[in-house]
């Protein structure tokens, strides 16, 4: 055997070692299980076709949402003039209008769960690990907050800021997501703070400490990266809930304001003309039956892939 043929064998037989001492990680398991879950799969793929709709769609589509269409008030679905869903009472095109609604529900889902889960993860993960007086005075915040209704919440700030609102739906739209996002942390929150309390008395947290690392650096290091398994999966079941608040505001008429629209400012006006314009509901409430499934599938699915019970 040459020296070639001998330097090669044995590179290989090192590759192959290296392979396999380092296996799979516990990710790779739990995404493994996720891809075997169909229902999961499968929403994921709806879920994204639907998000790709509702940005690019209104770019193509030849009507746009604030058009009033006055020879075309109330039609059914049809295919003349690409009214495809119909139109409202007013006489808007109801596809177009649609997909603006899954984009303002989408992004206010992601958006005021992504605030959620950042005030959330820090506050939950500093009470748990410092201990003591300060968790006491941050958690009994929390507790405070919790008191407060959060329907009560929303008016407050929804009359105090009416000035600055009216006439500027972007605005508007930020206050939502200081609304919600002001209550939706407090769960968050409470699950890190118990995942924190749990994780700072492993052994790699001990050594961590006996080393001299600062508390903020083992918090940023050690005990966020390791309470990432429950908040994918609270984060993936929050962002419904999300959407059915600023719909459930958008109905009552405290949410988005026109001429832009969400799916609960879509489904609160199709109520009231349901029984001469079913349609202006059905699609409507079609649409969210199918955002908030494919969202609730998608957590369940990673809830069982990081579960590890179930591995």
């Amino acid at each position: 055997m040459t020296k070639s043929a001998q330097y090669t064998r044995e590179r290989e037989e090192a590759l192959m070692e290296k392979a396999a001492v380092k296996g799979r990680s516990l990710w790779d398991d739990a995404k493994a299980r996720l891809m075997r879950n169909r229902a999961a799969v499968a929403s994921a793929i709806v879920l994204s076709l639907i998000t790709l709709l509702a940005i690019a769609g209104p770019w193509v589509w030849p009507h746009s949402y604030d058009h009033v269409f006055k020879d075309h008030v109330g039609i059914p679905p049809t295919l003349h003039g690409w009214f495809i869903f119909g139109t409202d009472s007013q006489g808007r095109d109801l596809f177009v209008r649609l997909l603006y609604g899954l984009r303002v529900s989408l992004a206010v889902g992601v958006i005021a769960t992504m605030v959620s889960l950042l005030i959330g993860v820090i506050w939950g993960a500093t009470a748990g690990y410092v201990g003591g007086r300060v968790d006491e005075l941050m958690m009994r915040f929390v507790d405070t907050l919790y008191a407060m209704p959060f329907i009560f919440f929303v008016i407050i700030l929804m009359v105090v800021f009416k000035d600055l609102t009216t006439g500027r739906p972007a605005l508007n739209i930020l206050l939502i997501f200081v609304a919600i996002g002001a209550v939706e942390w407090l769960t968050m929150a409470r699950i890190v703070r118990g995942q924190t309390i749990a994780l700072k008395r492993k052994e790699f947290i001990e050594a961590a400490e006996a080393a001299g690392v600062r508390p903020f650096t083992i918090i940023r290091r050690h005990i966020v990266p390791n309470v990432l398994g429950p908040v994918v999966v609270y984060v993936t079941l929050t962002i419904p809930s999300v959407i059915l608040a600023e719909s459930f505001l958008s109905f009552l008429g405290l949410g988005v304001q026109e001429p832009l629209t969400s799916l609960g400012k879509l489904i609160a006006n199709g109520a009231q003309d349901m029984e001469t314009m079913p349609w202006t509901l059905l699609f409507p409430a079609l649409a969210m039956m199918v955002t908030l499934f494919c969202f609730n599938f998608i957590g369940d699915g990673l809830r069982d892939a990081i579960d590890p019970k179930d591995r």
